[in-house]
């Protein structure tokens, strides 16, 4: 019997993955897929984001799955398997959307023949089963090579692909940022040159061939690859991460993400003015820049209480919501998840309410506390947050 085949869509914050999964799952052909969505942080939204139709299986996980034991990814398959063999279920394929801070080794070294040692019936069985046929990874075009340079985890996602898709390559309208891609793609290819790279945005890019069953081999992909996946299995061994199925990690656990990293979230049961949401972004943004690594959400607007907006902000970009039709759940409430570098989540609190408050005083004295000074909202922010 052939294994069930499993894909890893993995890329930085911000890279666009869930539009290319939305892209995808809107293929009839896809209807028997499985995903599984990882988020970074304890409030889940991502699900709500990925448009899942009646003949697909959504499975949400909170934690990051590199380092979070309860979130482990083949605890995860292991419970799809069940359900299928209970005749509740069925799937063609499963596609793993990581949360954009993934460290794709632990992923893959519990996916691989001879990767992570089988400790019990549940892995075996997932080895049985399942197989690891591709790696897929997204790179942002405007914020790309500010993540490589900045964020260990955004080279390592590129290392372990065995493709590679620019996302918002559309946005390249002047000869300037098509020579930006060239550079970008030499980039890339000497981080892996085994990797296919396709332009998300080409005439004729088809992101369905992106998950079709294929051989996975990260030996092919350079000594990095096979050296990190060595060192993951000497973690691992080490430190306990994950050898039990319900062990909760301990201080000496592998910490790969730093402390600096963090995630928060905010929430706000009344619909929200649009100009006075649209200021909070762009201060926001504007003050925080590179340290503002994520900021997605959906969006009660006081205007259209009914069509919530979906929120993308990037680092300094601010990218025009997205205004969908109706809400995807009973949950109608703002909700927006932050991930930051070295940023207390107070002072972004703080400013959210003074900015729709309307109290110009108070959100002045967030952004001291924020490290910034108070600048006017920068005018593309302005726009894209009014962009229909």
């Amino acid at each position: 019997m052939d294994k069930t085949p499993v894909f890893v869509l993995t890329g930085f914050l911000g890279a666009g993955k869930s539009t290319l999964l939305n892209r995808v799952l809107a293929d009839p052909a896809f209807g028997d897929t499985a995903v599984i969505i990882n988020e970074f942080g304890d409030v889940a939204l991502d699900h709500d984001l990925v448009r899942v139709g009646e003949t697909k299986i959504a499975r949400t996980t909170t934690g990051c799955l590199c380092c979070t034991v309860g979130s482990d990814i083949r605890s995860t398959l292991h419970e799809l398997h069940v359900l299928a063999s209970a005749g509740e279920i069925a799937f063609g394929r499963v596609i793993v959307e990581t949360t954009g801070l993934a460290d794709p080794a632990p992923l893959v070294n519990q996916l691989i023949p001879g990767g992570a040692q089988a400790l019990g019936l549940r892995d075996n069985l997932v080895a049985r089963n399942f197989e690891l046929t591709g790696v897929v990874t997204l790179v942002d075009i405007v914020t790309g090579e500010l993540s490589i340079e900045n964020h260990f985890e955004a080279t390592k996602q590129i290392a372990f692909a065995d493709r590679i898709v620019l996302a918002k390559t559309d946005l390249a309208r002047d000869p300037a940022s098509v020579r930006d891609i060239d550079s970008l793609k030499v980039r890339l290819a000497g981080l892996n040159p085994a990797a296919l790279i396709d332009d998300g945005h080409q005439e004729g890019f088809d992101p369905a061939m992106l998950f079709q069953r294929r051989v996975y081999a990260p030996s092919s992909l350079g000594d990095d690859v096979v050296g990190w996946l060595a060192l993951e299995e000497a973690v691992r061994g080490d430190s306990g991460h994950g050898s039990e199925p319900n062990r909760e990690p301990t201080a000496s656990s592998f910490a790969r993400h730093g402390a600096r990293i963090r995630t928060f979230a905010l929430t706000r049961t009344d619909p929200i003015a649009r100009e006075a949401f649209g200021k909070f972004l762009s201060l926001l943004a504007t003050s925080a820049g590179p340290r503002l690594l994520r900021v997605k959400g959906l969006v009660q607007d006081q205007d259209e209480p009914d069509r919530p907006r979906i929120i993308h902000v990037v680092q300094h970009a601010v990218f025009p919501p997205t205004i969908l039709n109706a809400w995807p759940s009973e949950d109608r409430r703002t909700r927006l998840v932050f991930i930051t570098d070295g940023i207390d989540p107070e002072p972004v609190r703080q400013l959210f309410e003074a900015a729709l408050n309307g109290k110009p005083g108070k959100a002045g004295r967030a952004l001291g506390k924020l490290g910034a000074k108070s600048q006017k909202p920068s005018g593309r922010a302005r726009a894209n947050w009014h962009a229909p």
